[in-house]
């Protein structure tokens, strides 16, 4: 008997020694709305992929961006730093990412990549990079292939990066992502990985919302109504995307979009079940940043606007977990969450807490791993803050102040009661005592957090060409 059971043992004790760890797709889309979504109750638009995703693990209904912009809210996810501690306030120039002057702006820190490839993780990249150095992989990552460039000029028949080398991609780009990410899981289906998809579909930005979809979901969504976008009238500060402003061409452009980034989730899925890797794969859907298209009349994220935006849809993204071995199915959650809580959690849920990145400055995430496993979190202060450049805010369950350096102008907002952040109160009476509360723990999170290098507000830089004096 004694044999037996020693046998037993070291089976048991060699199952446990080579159990493989949790491979991760970090699915990261382009300028969307969560309220895009059918998952967050929009019923114009059609993604049954994702909301299958949704359905079978985690959805947060309150997640917010710390950044309106593409470069700072990637470096964010990717390190878990606002933009005054990782120095990326606004999207990067193209000088930074092609020619002679361009470098990788997240050098300096310890990444998600690099800390998973010495976990010994296969790490690739397929789509949108815009963190600079775009030729070159970088930051663990040995599959690489991306844009040249960070905005969207099309979907079609454009310029990507393959092999160290630029070439054009005759087909649709959002399909074309899907594809290199199935050729990544599969070639490296042997051992754990980490997939970053970043699509830089639906985009809804620029002039190819005046051009007519043309994927296959174009004639579906041609001449519906979408109620969902509301028609209001123009904001006064509304300073870039006039143009498309109620535009149904545009709208029909953001459902066909949005529709092909959702066939692409359902391929990547496909692929993972085809191959037995499902369940143990950690799936997050996420996008970089927020998206209006039409609510208080207003069409864009932060930086369409004069001063620089910080309404909730601007900053309010789809985060979404799915891992069907240790995520329990069919739940939501309403905390107030960050995309700067995204890799503290993300590493903890995969064991890997104990190599959180430390280059001399406080991660101002938390680490939500326990959510994900249907335990509660107990929390004091459940807010979030923002920031771009001069424009810095703080999202409580009951308030949102917003403060413009140095002299405004400044919001404040009743969420509870004013949701939809229509009327300013801002020194309006009543409100000293919430409006100096609010500002001081705004204060005191960006002095506890920031590099005073990037510290804008204290006269510090920033890594990419300023949008705001």
């Amino acid at each position: 008997m004694r044999p037996t059971f020693l046998a037993a043992a070291l089976c048991l004790f060699a199952a446990v020694a080579v159990a493989r760890p949790a491979n991760l797709v970090f699915i990261l889309t382009d300028n969307q709305g969560a309220w895009t979504l059918g998952c967050y109750g929009n019923p114009d638009i059609r993604t049954p992929n994702i909301d299958r995703l949704a359905a079978g693990g985690l959805r947060f209904n309150r997640a917010l961006s710390s950044n309106p912009v593409c470069s700072p809210t990637r470096a964010t996810f990717l390190t878990g730093l606002m933009p005054s501690q990782h120095g990326l306030h606004s999207f990067l120039d193209p000088r930074f990412m092609m020619g002679h002057e361009a470098y990788n702006t997240l050098g300096e820190f310890r990444s998600l990549g690099e800390i998973l490839h010495d976990a010994g993780y296969a790490c690739g990249l397929s789509g949108k990079w815009h963190l600079g150095a775009n030729l070159t992989p970088s930051e663990g990552f040995d599959f690489w292939i991306t844009k040249p460039d960070g905005s969207t000029r099309e979907f079609y028949d454009q310029d990507i990066i393959e092999n160290g080398a630029v070439r054009r991609e005759a087909g649709y780009t959002t399909d074309l992502w899907t594809r290199k990410g199935i050729r990544f899981i599969e070639q490296n289906r042997e051992r754990p990985f980490f997939l970053f998809l970043a699509y830089n579909g639906p985009y809804n930005l620029g002039n190819l919302m005046t051009n007519p979809p043309r994927n296959r979901h174009a004639d579906f969504y041609r001449g519906k109504p979408f109620p969902s976008f509301p028609r209001d009238a123009m904001h006064p500060w509304q300073h870039a995307n006039k143009q498309f402003h109620n535009l149904q061409n545009a709208i029909e452009r953001c459902a066909a979009e949005t529709s092909g980034v959702d066939d692409g989730v359902g391929e990547i899925t496909a692929t993972l079940e085809r191959l037995g890797l499902l369940e143990d794969t950690l799936i997050v859907y996420a996008a970089d940043q927020g998206w209006m298209g039409g609510q208080n009349g207003m069409w864009g994220m932060g930086d369409h606007f004069q001063p620089t935006g910080a309404h909730d849809l601007m900053m309010q993204i789809p985060f979404l977990f799915h891992h069907p071995a240790r995520i329990p199915a069919g739940r939501t959650s309403d905390l107030l969450v960050s995309n700067y809580d995204f890799l503290p959690t993300v590493l903890h849920h995969l064991g890997l807490g104990d190599r959180l990145p430390d280059d001399g400055l406080k991660l101002p995430g938390r680490d939500l791993s326990p959510v994900l496993a249907g335990r509660p979190l107990d929390l004091a202060d459940n807010a979030v803050y923002y920031e771009m450049e001069t424009t810095r805010a703080v999202r409580t369950d009951d308030w949102k102040l917003v403060r413009r350096h140095p002299d405004g102008p400044h919001e404040l907002y009743d969420m509870r009661a004013d949701p939809q952040e229509r009327f300013n109160l801002y020194g309006q009476p009543g409100t000293e005592s919430v409006k100096q509360a609010l500002s001081a723990r705004l204060d005191a999170f960006f002095w506890e957090h920031r590099d005073p290098q990037y510290d804008i507000w204290q006269g510090g830089r920033s890594k990419a060409k300023r949008h705001t004096p």
